[in-house]
């Protein structure tokens, strides 16, 4: 479903359903997804985290694509929370770019 036919105010749906459909549709950031559905990023991520647990038992999961120093390159593969790291431990720097999220099959 592309972005432009997800709508994230749909009164028939929980918000819970209309994020899983947005993310279903592609990769967005935690920015993004707050901006779309006018709520702060860390509502996000609490949204986000219950969701991981909920899709599951469907056979699905959220995928991160990690986020990214943008001063030296440093990836965060191993990071298991969804938030966007505070800086870098590679070179201390905080220009990171953040992960993004979309939905996948297990």
């Amino acid at each position: 479903m592309p972005e432009s036919e997800v709508d994230i105010n749909n009164p028939q749906m929980t918000f819970r359903q209309q994020l899983e459909a947005l993310l279903k549709s592609g990769q967005h950031s935690c920015r993004d997804l707050s901006q779309l559905a006018h709520q702060s990023e860390k509502e996000i991520v609490a949204h986000l985290e219950h969701l991981r647990r909920s899709l599951r038992s469907r056979g699905l999961k959220i995928e991160v694509d990690p986020a990214i120093c943008r001063q030296c390159g440093y990836t965060f593969e191993k990071r298991s929370r969804l938030t966007k790291p505070g800086k870098c431990p590679a070179c201390k720097q905080t220009t990171i770019e953040p992960p993004l999220y979309s939905i996948s099959e297990l």
